[in-house]
């Protein structure tokens, strides 16, 4: 593989990155999806080792990435009616207010679906924070599950 591939390659797990955090953005498929670019190129046995731990990290990923903010959201209580419709918002919002309307608008609306339901402005701050740490937990699994297969990519390069 000649070094602008793996310029290119680097570029798309960087995209990949980025995309863990901006919402829409396919981050662990687009990583993944770039070591098998490099793997179907360079196809030496260490290729395709890395491809194997990447496919199950990022496997392993999206299994914590659905199960742990679950426990969460259920102890603030926040409906999944109310976590789907702000998400609606957030999508309406992208749209509306280019990038950062999503999370702006995904926020506002949780919180205002949950001063409805709970009726004071404390515990639906409180529900839309334990909601967004549960969130937030959910994109640091991701993130760091990304930036292990990135790293193990980059040794693999590293290594010959």
């Amino acid at each position: 593989m000649s070094v602008w591939q793996l310029v290119a390659v680097g570029l798309v797990m960087l995209l990949g990155l980025l995309g863990v955090l901006v919402p829409g953005i396919p981050g662990p498929l687009i990583v993944w999806a770039a070591v098998l670019w490099w793997t179907l190129s360079e196809k030496s046995s260490l290729a395709w080792v890395v491809l194997m731990g990447a496919t199950a990290v990022l496997l392993l990923n999206q299994t914590l990435k659905w199960l742990l903010p679950v426990r969460n959201l259920r102890a603030a209580g926040a409906p999944y009616r109310a976590l789907f419709l702000a998400g609606v918002a957030g999508i309406v919002g992208f749209f509306v207010i280019p990038v950062i309307g999503g999370p702006l608008c995904a926020i506002g609306g949780l919180y205002l679906l949950e001063r409805i339901r709970l009726g004071s402005h404390g515990d639906a701050w409180a529900s839309t924070r334990t909601a967004l740490r549960a969130i937030g937990l959910s994109v640091l699994i991701e993130l760091f599950a990304c930036l292990l297969v990135v790293g193990a990519w980059t040794g693999a390069v590293a290594a010959g």
